[in-house]
């Protein structure tokens, strides 16, 4: 009851321009109530298009780094096979070398001296093996540009 004699005090208390500026007011949070209420949105200042364009920026920026990071994933399996491949190949040609040079050292003839022609056969077909692959152990590095 002191709230309403309040009230009817303050009202009374305006002066008819008062009075219209307060009802205009009303009227207008009535309008931005209704207006919110079917889904009307001002914003003057473009702020929700701002964080729209800033989360699509970062959505596109986590999906290039998922990307990468899958591309990352691929290529580490794709060398661990790679390099698993290579240690059997390294691993096979040791144990035909170490069969070769046991069997070799075992021969009957292992003493005897090649001669001269076939030393020079096997010299030849050396060098054209180092020709075919200069990075292999014990052949000289091919002269290249400097």
């Amino acid at each position: 009851m002191r709230g309403a004699m309040i009230g009817r005090a303050f009202m009374r208390s305006l002066t008819p321009t008062g009075r219209l500026v307060l009802v205009g007011l009303a009227l207008v949070a009535l309008l931005v109530i209704a207006g919110r209420g079917l889904g009307l949105r001002w914003d003057p200042f473009g702020l929700q298009q701002r964080r729209v364009e800033r989360a699509e920026t970062h959505l596109a920026w986590a999906e290039a780094d998922v990307a990468a990071r899958r591309a990352e994933v691929v290529g580490q399996a794709a060398q661990a096979v790679r390099l698993e491949t290579h240690h059997r190949q390294i691993l096979a040609v040791e144990r035909a070398t170490v069969a070769a040079v046991t069997e070799a050292k075992a021969a009957d003839n292992a003493k005897i001296l090649l001669d001269v022609e076939r030393a020079q056969r096997l010299r030849a077909h050396d060098r054209e093996l180092c020709g075919s692959a200069p990075d292999l152990d014990g052949c000289a590095a091919a002269p290249g540009p400097a």
